[in-house]
């Protein structure tokens, strides 16, 4: 079954070295936005920032999902699954997969505050259950010799003090997991919709620095409103590692400087339309294989972000993009209207 695709055809995982955790920047795992085309995209605009999926339940994968949902192009990694889940046994089996298929690591969301994930028994909800949490990371650990991690947040509803989550990163750390990804905002369960906990909740990025002072064997990443390379300096200092969100998918191209300033590669950089001409390529390819082309044209829209012109350019895509008689021919006529 074709899950791994390269311009060559099908790749095999030991193809690619394991993802090096010394690597610092990484972009978050996003509902509807980092999906395998937009990894393809910010794949070709920097080589060395760790990317993640969307999260995929397990019951999506166990039950017949596998190839969609875990199917990515080889030029994607390094590449992290993040998991759903709350029951040990699916999530060992599914990391077993995602080793199997090449994945670098394996991440298990412990911070979506949505209702359908509540009512799953996922999630942010997860923080209230931390021996659970444990559990299904001690199993996913058994089962695989990749690495397992966890994003979480500060705290969930009530349960916001600094010796809840000491008390949460211990337990789950007694399993020998190392790495933790921190949203730094808190998440309330009711009232406040996926959205509203992405904005409203206060980010407190000093408390993620004095969770670092309490555990410095951990690798603690930090995540949460973080736009800017200076930021991300900032950051540095206090952390191990950064995850940038919603820019990353505003303004992919951020990822270029990124490469040059914390990677000191500019050796094979690619400019914008340099970038835009091989996705181009790579569109065509998924346009024959069937893949609808708003689904393609979705994870361009911020590439040419802050210049003259990008305002009327994804006005005029996403305009196009639902007639029926347009193909990919659309991307390479789209430069006409700047």
């Amino acid at each position: 079954m074709p899950l791994l695709a390269s311009e060559s055809g099908i790749a095999s995982p030991s193809r690619v070295l394991p993802m090096n955790y010394s690597e610092k920047i990484s972009v978050a795992p996003m509902m509807d936005c980092t999906d395998r085309h937009f990894r393809y995209l910010l794949r070709l605009i920097s080589k060395h920032t760790t990317l993640y999926t969307e999260m995929v339940h397990t019951n999506q994968i166990i039950h017949g999902g596998v190839e969609r949902f875990l199917s990515y192009s080889i030029e994607e990694r390094p590449l992290v699954l993040q998991l759903g889940g709350s029951e040990p046994s699916a999530l060992a089996q599914c990391a077993k997969l995602a080793e199997k298929l090449g994945y670098d690591a394996v991440n298990l969301n412990v911070g979506c505050p949505s209702e359908r994930v509540q009512n799953g028994q996922f999630g942010a909800c997860l923080m209230k259950q931390g021996t659970l949490v444990a559990e299904c990371v001690a199993a996913m650990q058994e089962a695989i010799s990749i690495p397992v991690t966890v994003k979480t947040r500060l705290g969930v509803d009530e349960f916001d003090s600094d010796a809840y989550l000491y008390n949460f990163i211990e337990t789950v750390a007694k399993t020998g997991c190392e790495n933790f990804i921190i949203h730094a905002r808190k998440a309330w369960l009711k009232g406040l919709n996926p959205k509203q906990n992405r904005t409203l909740p206060p980010l407190n990025y000093e408390r993620v620095y004095q969770l670092k002072e309490k555990f410095p064997e951990l690798y603690i990443g930090i995540n949460g409103g973080i736009k800017t390379i200076p930021e991300i300096r900032e950051h540095l200092k206090y952390v191990d590692a950064v995850m940038l969100g919603r820019e990353a998918f505003n303004n992919p191209y951020l990822f270029s400087e990124i490469d040059r300033l914390f990677f000191a590669d500019a050796t094979e950089l690619l400019s914008r339309i340099e970038v835009f001409r091989a996705y181009i390529t790579y569109a065509k390819r998924q346009f024959s294989a069937g893949v609808k082309l708003n689904f393609l044209i979705r994870p361009i829209l911020g590439l040419f972000h802050g210049l003259p012109g990008a305002r009327q350019w994804r006005g005029y895509l996403t305009t196009e993009a639902y007639k029926q008689e347009r193909g990919v021919e659309l991307l390479e006529s789209s430069l006409a209207v700047f």
